[in-house]
């Protein structure tokens, strides 16, 4: 079994992807018609998904969420995205929604809500692929937009609206001011996570850990400028989702083979890691490429990606009795895989 063979058929799970992140160039182009959005020139599609920072990034991001405007538009994108965890190996997923772009636009959350709520219960009957769901913050709108936003979500609680998220352009919007915000969801039963130490600094981090109280860190690259910290990550088993594709194209660790890489001197330290796509079309990659990527890149061996596979797991908002139920059927699967004898491609 060869290298690429194996990362498709561990079974892994997803707990960083968004929603608007996730649709196909060809989707964007045909719903962008559809809704009348004006895009910038192209002469190919795919030409408006090549950037190199994240404020250009985002520019691209807002537009495809502007083309997303009826429930069919909301299941269809959140179907594909499903189908593309599925496919590369994904059997569980947490993925992100920005309510407040769709909104500013004019769209009642119901709409958003009913068509994604439709998708997920297809990709599960379709492709075994469960999924929750986590409706985001935007950072960059002010603190009673954040309460707004709350009351938009928590009527909608239930066992696939699992949590809320912090998103958007981190460095001059850190997660301190979110507290209430954030004291709300919690009190309201809602699971918290946050993008913090991508764009800021390790102090982001470790804002959302002591003012947000969030159970894990999207990114989190930077915590490595603070060993403290980092040392306390380690023993209270803070997961951090790391995305390799997403630090080459939108920040300025391009070179995944460098030594100090955060993502591999986080793996060094000790840390928990969760290898994710982040927005997977809009980054040309998906679940089992991002593996792959490490693996090449950092000459992890499988036993490695295993564990990282199972750290997806431990790190996923399940029940206990869930969580123990897969680990068990996950771990019996990836014995088997691991047992194969290793086969290398022509050219690798």
């Amino acid at each position: 079994m060869d290298l690429e063979q194996f990362v498709r058929a561990l079974p892994k799970a997803e707990l960083h992807l968004h929603l608007a992140g996730a649709v196909k160039a060809q989707t964007f182009r045909r719903l962008a018609r559809k809704n009348n959005v004006q895009l910038p020139p192209f002469r190919d599609i795919e030409d408006l998904y090549r950037y190199d920072n994240l404020v250009d990034f985002l520019q691209i991001y807002d537009l495809v969420a502007r083309s997303v405007v009826d429930a069919d538009d909301f299941h269809l994108i959140a179907y594909e995205a499903l189908e593309h965890v599925a496919n590369a190996g994904g059997r569980y997923a947490e993925f992100f929604f920005s309510p407040q772009v769709h909104q500013d636009a004019g769209i009642s959350y119901e709409t958003m809500f009913s068509g994604i709520l439709k998708a997920m219960d297809d990709a599960e009957k379709d492709f075994g692929l469960v999924s929750r769901l986590i409706p985001a913050i935007n950072r960059e709108l002010s603190l009673d937009r954040s309460f707004e936003f709350l009351d938009l979500v928590l009527p909608f609680r239930s066992e696939k609206v699992i949590g809320i998220g912090l998103d958007y352009d981190e460095e001059p919007f850190p997660p301190a001011p979110f507290k209430p915000v954030y004291d709300k969801a919690r009190k309201a039963g809602m699971r918290l996570t946050a993008h913090a130490g991508e764009g800021g600094p390790a102090a982001n981090v470790r804002d959302a850990l002591d003012l947000l109280h969030v159970e894990r860190i999207d990114h989190g690259y930077r915590v490595m400028e603070d060993a403290e910290l980092v040392a306390r990550c380690i023993a209270d088993d803070i997961a951090f989702t790391v995305c390799p594709s997403s630090t080459v194209i939108l920040t300025h660790w391009r070179d995944l083979t460098d030594a100090d890489h955060p993502i591999r001197t986080m793996l060094d330290a000790g840390l928990k890691l969760v290898v994710d796509t982040d927005d997977p079309p809009m980054l040309q990659t998906d679940l089992a490429k991002e593996y792959r990527l490490l693996a090449e890149t950092m000459s992890l061996d499988r036993g490695t990606l295993a564990r990282l596979a199972l750290n997806s797991l431990d790190a996923a908002w399940l029940d206990d009795s869930t969580r123990r139920d897969w680990r068990a059927d996950w771990s019996k699967q990836i014995d088997r895989l691991l047992a194969e004898p290793e086969e290398v491609r022509a050219g690798h």
